[in-house]
Formats: C-alpha cells, structure tokens, sequence
C-alpha cells in the first residue's frame, strides 16, 4: 500500500516516539503513526494502561515489524528506553492517545531532561470518542476517574468521592474501568467486567457511607462541609437505581452501548475493555439520546 512505501519526512535519526495507536484496531491509527513506528530501530507496546486484541496486535506487527511488550516498571523506569532512545529511535505504542496518562506526559518530560528529542503523534482516544458515540453533551462533563479493583481489601472512595462531585455541579461522570487486580501493572492482566464494577461500587458506597456517619461532626471548613453535602446527596440515593451507560469496545467493530443501572450490571457480560458514563440531570436532547440505549 502506498503509506507502507512512503517514508515520513523529518523524523529525528535517535530518540523517543511516544505514538498513540487508537482504540483497538490498526485500521484506527493515522497514516502518520503508522509510518513513525514503522521507521523506528525498536517498537515497545505498553501494555498496561490499556490493552489490544491480539488479533489486532498480530496485524500490527506484520504491518511495522517486531514489537516488544513493556509494562509499568519499564516506563515508570525507562533507563532501558532511554538507553536506545540516545542512539537509535525507539517508539512507545501507547494504547489510545499518548498523552492521555500522567505517566505517559512524566516520560516525556523525562526524555527532554536526558536531551532526548521526544515527538508526539496523537490518536484517537475513548475521551474523545465516547461522549459524541452515546449522546451526552461533551461540555457537560466533570472530572474523569478510574473504578479500581480492591487491593488487598483495601478500596479507594475517591472515584465515587469524584461522581457525588460531579453530579452535584450537573456534570457527568466518565469512569474508566481497572485492568490490573494486583495493582502492580507488570502482568497477570484482568479487565474488569460489569459485574466487577458492581461490586466495586458497593464496596466505595459502603465505605463512604461509614466514613461519613463515623466521623460526622462540625466541619473544620466550608468547604469540607460542601463536599461531604456532596457525598451525602449521593449516598441518599438507591445506589443499585442509579443509571448509568455501559460502554464495551468503543471505537470497534464490536462497540456496544447500554443504557441500565448500577444493580444492572450485575447481569451484564460487557466485553473486552469497558467503561461507564455516569449522568447528572440531562437536556431534553440527551435523554432523547440515552433512551436508544436503554436496556427492555
């Protein structure tokens, strides 16, 4: 094909192409990120803040060459990467667009304290695709956060802390979901399902609610008064009626959108990687626009 022949202009001789590969499939890269990994001496996929099919992987690979997967350590460490990037160019495949992850941003500042060129090319990323595919106003969103797995059988409250925020400003919440339940990120990978999800959002409402009612008092400051208003409104709800839009695979052949409850995702299979959009009130236009997802 003709973007396999053509070779992309001005790339640095050694150095660090943090390059973003899309949402899951090859057909979802540009031309342009294609071309740079292809060029690079060596290909490094970071497989663990998101992850590809491996068919897709597989198709990759046999349209840029070889690839060598690297996990957390790898980058959070990059002595190696930068050990190649100072002779040879190295490309970090970066699942989505690269720059989404504060680790990612962290190795690029890194990279140009070394003096080592850093180029960025971008792709196209499930905050950018998700709010537009279920029909959610993009400005109305909030802070995004990360549903966690229990870790040891600790669980953090800061991402339903986060929805109980957003949602008392009207704004929406964007909740990625865990891939990794040793929270370790250097392998034995598990993305968590639905029902996972479910289970995690009882244990940060039980928890929160505990806290809450443990240490209520006069608070110290007008703020911390607010926010725990915040928190209380949300835990005043029915936790399993809370709706919420399951979103499975976005970007790919095998998308799928569900408009249910928390409690509904008990019974929900999901797919390979998930998410959740969790709403605040909404335009006539947005519930218009939910209910083609909602589930008989």
């Amino acid at each position: 094909m003709a973007e396999d022949t053509d070779v992309l202009p001005n790339l640095p001789e050694t150095g660090l192409l943090l390059i973003g590969m899309g949402p899951g499939t090859v057909a979802g890269m540009t031309l342009e990120a294609i071309q740079a990994a292809k060029q690079a001496t060596h290909r490094r996929y970071e497989a663990y803040t998101a992850l590809w099919p491996e068919s897709e992987l597989d198709l990759l690979e046999q349209r840029i060459g070889s690839i060598q997967r690297v996990m957390r350590p790898e980058v959070e460490q990059p002595d190696e990467l930068f050990t190649l990037a100072k002779n040879s160019l190295v490309a970090l495949l970066v699942v989505g667009d690269p720059l989404q992850a504060t680790t990612h941003v962290d190795l690029q500042l890194q990279a140009i304290e070394h003096d080592i060129e850093c180029r960025v090319f971008h792709g196209v990323s499930i905050t950018t695709i998700v709010t537009g595919a279920v029909g959610l106003s993009n400005y109305r969103f909030g802070r995004q956060t990360t549903l966690t797995y229990p870790y040891g059988g600790w669980i953090a409250t800061s991402p339903l802390e986060m929805i109980a925020v957003n949602k008392a400003r009207g704004l929406h919440s964007l909740v990625l979901f865990d891939l990794d339940p040793t929270g370790q990120g250097t392998g034995e990978q598990r993305p968590m399902k639905p029902r996972d999800a479910k289970h995690s959002f009882q244990s940060m409402w039980n928890k929160l609610d505990e806290h809450l009612n443990q240490f209520e008092k006069e608070s110290d400051t007008i703020l911390i008064a607010v926010q725990e208003a915040m928190f209380k409104a949300l835990l005043n709800e029915n936790m399993d009626d809370l709706p919420v839009v399951l979103c499975s695979d976005m970007g790919t052949q095998d998308q799928e959108i569900v408009f249910t409850t928390v409690g509904g995702l008990e019974h929900l299979e999901g797919g390979r990687l998930n998410c959740l959009l969790v709403p605040a009130w909404m335009s006539e236009v947005e519930e218009k626009a939910l209910l083609r997802w909602k589930q008989e």
